[in-house]
């Protein structure tokens, strides 16, 4: 919304779909995610960046009209892809995921720096998708990725239940 008019057009249509409303703040700034990989000791790949083809990165931008655009490495200088790959193993790690998540923040050159916007446990995995998209980027092929999630599942598993040979 760009005004109290329209906020509260918005808040009486989505009102109209349930009784619980989330207001967030406009953030002006770019979105930039990290996919991330593995249990305690996770990896990162190289950020990407989304570029809306409109005012709003939303489902006709993502999947109607494709107008929004995947960059990937995202353009950042090293100190700022060094900063959000530290963060997003953070939150990976704070959240206490395992196996894979993507990392979504938002970067405020103009002052707050990164904010993080989301943990997506379960991101798009088709191989048009970001997450597999920043494996490749960042070498490991689709097929092996999927080798390395297996892996690291069923890592996870016998640490939570324990792993018997006997018959």
């Amino acid at each position: 919304a760009h005004n109290a008019t329209e906020l509260d057009a918005a808040i009486n249509l989505a009102l109209r779909y349930d009784d619980v409303v989330v207001i967030e703040e406009f953030v002006s700034g770019r979105e930039v995610e990290v996919a991330v990989l593995g249990n305690e000791h996770p990896e990162t790949s190289v950020p990407g960046e989304i570029r809306p083809g409109s005012e709003f990165y939303d489902y006709e931008d993502k999947y109607v009209t494709g107008a929004a655009k995947l960059v990937i490495p995202a353009p950042l200088s090293e100190e700022a892809t060094r900063e959000v790959r530290e963060l997003a193993a953070a939150t990976f790690l704070a959240m206490r995921c395992a196996g894979m998540a993507r990392v979504d923040f938002f970067y405020e050159e103009s002052g707050r720096g990164w904010l993080l916007n989301e943990v997506n446990t379960i991101p798009g995995f088709t191989p048009g998708s970001m997450y597999p998209k920043l494996w490749e980027a960042s070498g490991i092929a689709y097929p092996d990725l999927i080798d390395r999630l297996v892996t690291l599942a069923l890592e996870a598993h016998r640490r939570r239940v324990g792993f018997s040979t006997e018959h």
